[in-house]
């Protein structure tokens, strides 16, 4: 994730170590690229569930900066706002600059048309394989926000399904269509050797 495109990113959040996935996400909505993030569910924290856990209920308990008693700031459940809320935290949300950065980036549990049929990249930066010693315990966004009152797991899971079923499908098609075509493009020999030569220059 180094170049400008015209087309977002799409990243796959599965596998991603949240802060630093959070970090370059930052980092490219600020230089002006717009930015998606699909199966936030996925994403990783390091340290075992419990102890993530505990964390995360103890900063829904913070309510407000002076007095408790007060109605402080929404703590959002779903993951991609708390991936989100992360990603704000290292942003000038505040500013012109920032808030126009914020809205560059769109967040989603599971992945939703259209962008189960399109290319996904991964950050290698930020993969927990690469970035986590082996043998460390980690938590998903899913375990956290399913026990802090999430009410869509379930969802989340049965649509995801659903898409790779459809997704397995739709390669045996493809797969077996390229095979036809290459079992024609052979049994016509060099009967179409010039119309092929003719059609390259085209793409075709």
């Amino acid at each position: 994730m180094s170049l400008q495109t015209s087309k977002p990113y799409l990243v796959d959040g599965k596998g991603h170590l949240m802060g630093r996935l959070a970090s370059i996400v930052a980092k490219e909505i600020l230089n002006g690229q717009n930015v998606t993030v699909v199966r936030c569910e996925l994403i990783n924290i390091s340290g075992n569930t419990f102890r993530n856990k505990i964390k995360f209920h103890d900063f829904m308990h913070k309510r407000h900066l002076v007095n408790p008693k007060k109605s402080g700031p929404f703590h959002h459940r779903a993951p991609s706002r708390i991936f989100a809320r992360a990603v704000r935290g290292m942003v000038p949300h505040k500013t012109a600059r920032g808030a126009a950065a914020m809205n560059r980036l769109k967040v989603y549990e599971g992945m939703p048309p259209p962008f189960d049929r399109q290319k996904k990249f991964v950050v290698p930066q930020a993969l927990r394989v690469l970035r986590l010693k082996p043998g460390r315990k980690f938590a998903t966004l899913k375990e956290i926000s399913a026990d802090a009152g999430w009410k869509y797991e379930a969802v989340v899971d049965k649509l995801e399904e659903k898409r790779k079923v459809k997704a397995a499908a739709y390669q045996e098609r493809k797969v077996a269509a390229s095979k036809k075509r290459a079992a024609a493009i052979t049994a016509g020999g060099s009967g179409l050797a010039e119309i092929n030569s003719k059609l390259t220059p085209y793409g075709l």
